[in-house]
């Protein structure tokens, strides 16, 4: 079961790529969206991602 949650959000990974790449080079309005859901959900982990590290360095500086 894990398999194949796994193998559908790589095919959404996969998917939303090419359509970052499609949209890129003109391709149609829902290509278009689809790149923009994919570029703004990549900023969100990327933010958390950020906001994640900060709050570990913080807190390993005060243990010294």
């Amino acid at each position: 079961m894990i398999v194949v949650l796994l193998l559908g959000v790589l095919a959404l990974l996969i998917g939303g790529c090419a359509c970052v790449f499609w949209a890129e080079r003109g391709g149609p309005r829902w290509a278009r969206v689809v790149a923009t859901v994919t570029l703004t959900a990549s900023e969100l982990l990327r933010g958390s991602d950020k906001k994640r590290r900060w709050g570990q360095n913080s807190s390993s500086q005060g243990d010294d």
